[in-house]
């Protein structure tokens, strides 16, 4: 029991530094001063910092089943289930230290000398399913492919995160989801009403208060280097 609480302590502390300072920014040693725990202890649980990392990114993806599970259980309408369970999901990348660590460090796999799981393709299986669920059911409007609005819901929603990360460290990210699913329903309803459904959704699992003051405006590019990524 120790060595397991050991283990998660680690796990933790290393995703708390991954995700601040990224893989090549983190190493045994900054883990070893922040977690209170000698290198060789960290070396004992794990033989490596690219095990440690893949440590990490294993337990982001071991953290959706729960929540994909807990959301098709309900009775709710497919579509219903695919916004609820979208909201979950991006409380998630906002509030867990370990599934922001994992995400950052997938994005820095080249550099890390494990193989990672691959991204995405499960989400785009789930969001595949629900779709499908909602044309059985009449909600899918006519002519939406479950398998091809599958695709760009789930690029829609990481590229949303990617950009809500970059910007505001996900601060505003519930209100910029209302507002993609405000388009997004729109297309995919056969009856569109995005502001009922959202109404419905938030009324079992109400957002988190919005910062005070407006969402802030897009900054005025100010020459080409605004456009690096």
């Amino acid at each position: 029991m120790q060595a397991k609480l050991t283990r998660r302590a680690l796990l933790e502390t290393a995703a708390r530094l991954f995700d601040e300072r990224g893989y090549a920014g983190t190493s045994i040693s900054d883990i070893s001063a922040l977690s209170g725990r000698t290198s060789g202890a960290i070396y004992f649980h794990y033989a490596s910092k690219e095990k440690l990392a893949l440590a990490v990114v294993e337990e982001h993806f071991a953290s959706w089943p729960e929540m994909i599970g807990r959301h098709r259980s309900t009775d709710r309408p497919a579509l219903e289930k695919l916004v609820a369970l979208s909201f979950t999901v991006a409380r998630a990348f906002r509030d867990d230290v370990v599934v922001r660590a994992g995400s950052r460090l997938w994005m820095e796999h080249k550099a890390i000398a494990a193989p990672l799981p691959t991204p995405f393709v499960e989400w785009i299986e789930v969001v595949t399913e629900l779709l499908a669920e909602a044309r059985a059911d009449g909600e899918l409007a006519p002519g939406v492919d479950p398998v091809t609005a599958a695709h760009s819901v789930v690029c829609a929603f990481f590229g949303l995160h990617t950009i809500s990360d970059a910007l505001d460290g996900r601060e505003h990210i519930e209100q910029r989801l209302h507002e993609l699913w405000l388009l997004l329903l729109g297309a995919l309803q056969t009856e569109p009403d995005p502001a009922g459904l959202l109404d419905r959704v938030h009324a079992d699992h109400p957002p988190a208060p919005a910062p005070d003051g407006p969402l802030p405006a897009p900054a005025a590019p100010a020459g080409a280097e605004s456009f690096r990524l």
